[in-house]
């Protein structure tokens, strides 16, 4: 690989994700105008808790742009431990709403503390796992030896934690991760049946013993058939994209925006973005979002080829995160997946989320950039 003297951040990752975040908070500022003036009497309310949590998440990659790839590596493992820590403490002292315990008050913002657990296992587990595949010709083998002892541990207990606080979308985002990962480093396609047998008892555990979750299918399956219970979000949803059309009502013009369809600026922001800027609207948004999936995939294939292993699974992780989510946002909201509650990265309203994918779009410049010097590794990076 040659070696360039000098480098800079990826440009279109960086823009991409700026982009993101500006639409996010254009469409936030029309989406969550009612419930603002309903709850609070103010219709800015929400945008300006928005503007605030923008503002401290490019602070913090700011901070995450500094820092080396190999502080990731050593202090993966007591991220980690933190983020279950926290969970723990969201399951006894959190804040429930709607029905979910996945929040922490901190006075000033409710943190979520299930959205920096999935960053926090992508650095713990790429250690993890690129120390094995190093070291072994069968990486696979020896990770089955040490399953039932550490990973096995900290999955079923991320698994456990998410049931808890009735989190779905994380438990499953946590484990497609996890099969990623472990592909990526020699896991076979037989061997995945394993973690796909797993993910099946997951779903099932978190479901059927749940009327409300049973229902949620059953509405994904027929929205209409209880349009004004079960299925009222569903098709409230549907309504805005086909009140969109193919150009949209226009910037600020949503309809169903107006009360309709609850927690419009949060999971189904692409709803009022469909309504308002139409079907093109909405594959320019998903685009975008896919850049920064390419990129960091294309990143992790590129690092992985040449034997570098934690920093290629970190990139891959995060690129798996991306699109899952990207999938879960925008299938739950037009009825093509059940609907679950996950946010679209960098555009949905939420402090957390919002943090964590600012930091991990932050950590993919740093990796691409140390890669493009040739320091990855190296414990001093000059210029850095």
């Amino acid at each position: 690989m040659s070696v360039k003297s000098r480098s800079s951040f990826d440009r279109v990752i960086l823009v991409d994700a700026l982009i993101l975040i500006c639409v996010g908070i254009i469409a936030i500022s029309s989406a969550s105008i009612m419930e603002s003036m309903m709850k609070y009497g103010d219709s800015m309310y929400q945008m300006k808790k928005h503007l605030l949590s923008v503002v401290m998440s490019l602070v913090l990659a700011l901070i995450t742009l500094t820092v080396q790839t190999s502080f990731y590596k050593k202090a993966g493992p007591y991220l980690f431990i933190l983020a279950i820590a926290l969970m723990i403490m969201t399951c006894i002292f959190g804040r429930e709403i709607n029905g979910a315990k996945r929040w922490l008050s901190l006075g000033f913002m409710n943190a979520q503390p299930s959205e920096f657990l999935k960053l926090f296992w992508i650095l713990y587990f790429s250690s993890f796992i690129a120390k094995r595949v190093k070291k072994l010709s069968d990486p696979f083998k020896k990770f089955l030896s040490d399953f039932s002892v550490i990973p096995a541990l900290f999955i079923g207990t991320m698994l456990g934690l998410c049931y808890l606080q009735s989190d779905l979308g994380s438990a499953t985002v946590i484990l497609v991760i996890t099969t990623a990962v472990l592909f990526a480093a020699g896991l076979g396609l037989n061997k995945m049946f394993v973690f796909g047998g797993i993910g099946a008892a997951v779903f099932a555990l978190f479901v059927l013993p749940s009327d409300y979750r049973m229902k949620r299918i059953t509405a994904f399956l027929d929205p209409w058939k209880d349009s004004q219970g079960s299925g009222y979000q569903l098709t409230q949803s549907l309504m805005a994209y086909g009140r969109g059309g193919l150009f949209g009502e226009g910037l600020g013009n949503s309809y169903q925006k107006l009360g309709y369809i609850p927690e419009a600026h949060t999971d189904f922001i692409t709803a009022v973005i469909g309504e308002e800027l139409g079907f093109i609207g909405v594959v320019i948004l998903i685009a975008l979002e896919l850049i920064l999936v390419y990129k960091a995939i294309s990143i992790a294939f590129k690092i992985l080829e040449n034997n570098v292993c934690f920093e290629g699974y970190v990139a891959l992780g995060i690129g798996i995160w991306f699109s899952l989510q990207t999938f879960i946002n925008v299938g739950a909201a037009t009825a093509a997946i059940p609907t679950k509650g996950l946010t679209l990265p960098l555009v949905s309203y939420g402090g957390s989320s919002l943090m964590v994918c600012s930091i991990a779009v932050a950590i993919l410049l740093r990796i691409d950039y140390q890669w493009k010097l040739g320091l990855i590794g190296d414990e001093k990076i000059d210029g850095a």
